[in-house]
């Protein structure tokens, strides 16, 4: 199989953690997302190709009024021709706040930032936040608009941090209160959201404190009015924040991936949850399904083949709308123990096996251009599906000298 890498973002400041969306009517229109710097400010890039990937117009999203800067992006797309990239700013007139840019013309311009959950300096930091919308075709909430966001409060006196959900029924021009998702007890990453054929939402995030760290999911069956009580999808092994190979320096967070199964074949209904994971004594892939609704989970496994004791993690994951092939994407080192290259892990069969595949083109050292460990590659990858079989992933790679945003595109059929 052929897959075609392309520069999405030029070279200089450092670009990172990307995320990706596909127009479903016309699968050509993609628009990605990074951290974009100029100068020393972070700022988030957005990313329109209307060729597959092949070339890509940037434009970098203005910074709400008051705010020194903006990170963690996270993109969506919404029939037919709309995008919305959710944003975390900070600090200003507010403190780490959730707002949201919006176009309707298929990422050729932004709206100005609405705000979805403002902060109040260090007392509430809404910080990593997703964004999912209603495309299930046999959905009676079709359209709606879903947020998800790690809340960190009391910041610098016992901090805590707690998942939030927010829905908007007008395309993210408005949204309505805040729904509490984990307990205030716990400390979480960044939550993960997906919607099923019909309409129901399904929640997640990981918990991160000890004893036990755990992935969890909550379900609506309203539209994101309501959920039922939490549902564990697996004990988790938190990796090391270095991943413990001589010469990283990179911190490495365990965020939460869900998706549903939307298609009309036998898999449809299906829900797929991967996350990275320590239990081998090293950090590889893990993936679990669910066939009831996310009432129960299988028992997990490792999806990547890697070689022991390599380093596989920040895996991303989406399901092909029309033909539910599994698609997920993943750093590894397991070339030569060191250098970085991506992976996909693909399923043909509702994620009873999975062919993995090197995405990269060439090995990439992520020190590149520095003397010492870098301290960030960015948080996560991204992936999604070009109906149908094939796929777009992004990620951060550093063959042209410095951290800049990469794309790998495949539109054939998993062997």
């Amino acid at each position: 199989m052929t897959i075609f890498n392309f520069q999405v973002t030029p070279g200089g400041p450092p670009r990172f953690e990307p995320t990706i969306a596909v127009n479903l009517l016309s699968v050509n229109n993609m628009v990605a997302t990074s951290v974009y710097f100029e100068g020393n400010i972070p700022l988030v890039g957005a990313y329109t190709s209307f060729d597959g990937g092949g070339t890509w117009n940037v434009q970098v999203l203005p910074l709400p009024d008051g705010f020194t800067g903006s990170e963690a992006p996270f993109v969506a797309y919404a029939f037919p021709s709309t995008f919305v990239i959710a944003v975390h700013a900070f600090p200003g007139a507010f403190s780490g706040t959730t707002v949201v840019y919006r176009s309707t013309d298929n990422g050729v311009t932004f709206s100005p930032p609405v705000t979805v959950a403002p902060g109040y300096g260090l007392y509430i930091n809404n910080d990593e936040p997703a964004i999912e919308v209603d495309n299930a075709t046999a959905s009676p909430f079709i359209g709606n608009f879903y947020a998800a966001y790690n809340r960190q409060f009391n910041i610098e006196a016992n901090a805590r941090s707690v998942a939030f959900f927010q829905r908007s029924l007008d395309q993210g021009v408005t949204w309505e209160q805040p729904v509490l998702l984990s307990s205030p007890s716990d400390v979480v990453e960044r939550p993960d959201i997906t919607v099923s054929q019909t309409g129901s939402v399904f929640a997640t995030w990981i918990t991160t404190n000890p004893p036990s760290p755990t992935f969890f999911v909550r379900r609506s069956l309203d539209g994101g009015q309501t959920f039922e009580p939490s549902v564990v999808i697996s004990p988790v092994d938190l990796v090391p924040i270095v991943l413990p190979v001589p010469g990283y320096g990179f911190r490495v967070l365990t965020f939460p991936n869900i998706a549903a199964d939307i298609t009309t074949l036998s898999t449809s209904g299906n829900l797929y949850a991967v996350w990275q994971d320590f239990r081998l004594g090293y950090s590889d892939i893990f993936f679990s399904k669910s066939t009831d609704q996310g009432q129960s989970w299988s028992p997990p496994v490792s999806i990547t083949g890697a070689p022991a004791n390599s380093q596989s993690f920040f895996p991303a994951l989406d399901v092909d709308p029309l033909v539910g092939v599994v698609n997920v994407i993943y750093y590894s080192n397991r070339i030569d123990g060191f250098d970085l290259d991506v992976f996909t892990a693909r399923s043909i069969d509702g994620g009873n096996t999975f062919t993995n595949q090197r995405v990269t083109a060439q090995s990439f050292n992520p020190n590149e251009g520095s003397p010492t460990p870098v301290p960030l590659i960015g948080d996560y990858i991204d992936i999604k599906s070009v109906p149908p079989y094939g796929y777009i992933g992004t990620w951060t790679d550093t063959v042209t000298g410095t951290q800049t945003i990469f794309a790998g595109f495949n539109t054939d059929p998993v062997a």
